[in-house]
């Protein structure tokens, strides 16, 4: 795959075109999520697409974060432990564990792709509408206690929707 390849990336404003950088290597520690992981996260999206294929969070969340689990997002946290560090604080590159609900009854997982503030980050994740990649999605920390074991996420662009149950954060190796 040319690493110049122009992708559609799906988003709550529509689809937007973007060209991956040539030199683009892992950038959790600069601030940033692989441009690496992105572009292959994105281009298998796009392979299931074209096949018909269904586009789930977990193998997105799996291909952008390179945290190795698999089985639905509401095993993850479990599946974490003693593989990889959790948390309740979240850093660029984590799987943010939601906790099944009526609505979500397999859970969700998505990733971290921007620290906004102490109480806001921005997401990377699919099937949060059916079948799409969502980028860039703000999360809103609503917890009482200020322990990200509540969010709030944008469901169209400046607006937030409903009050999600978190278990935490998955941090990558």
């Amino acid at each position: 795959m040319a690493a110049t390849a122009a992708l559609c990336l799906t988003t709550l404003a529509g689809c937007a075109t973007t060209t991956p950088t040539q030199n683009a290597g892992p950038d959790i520690r600069m601030g940033r999520i692989s441009e690496d992981r992105l572009t292959n996260a994105l281009v298998e999206v796009q392979r299931k697409q074209k096949t018909g294929q269904r586009v789930w969070c977990v193998p997105f969340a799996r291909d952008l974060s390179g945290i190795n689990l698999f089985g639905n997002a509401r095993t993850w946290w479990d599946q974490a432990r003693g593989k990889y560090a959790r948390s309740n604080e979240p850093e660029i590159g984590a799987v943010m564990s939601f906790l099944p609900t009526r609505k979500n009854p397999n859970g969700h997982v998505a990733v971290v792709s921007q620290m906004v503030s102490d109480r806001q980050v921005r997401l990377d994740h699919s099937n949060w509408q059916r079948n799409r990649v969502s980028r860039d999605m703000l999360a809103v920390d609503v917890s009482p206690a200020n322990d990200w074991s509540m969010v709030r996420l944008e469901s169209a662009p400046g607006q937030l929707g409903a009050k999600y149950p978190v278990q935490g954060f998955i941090l990558p190796d």
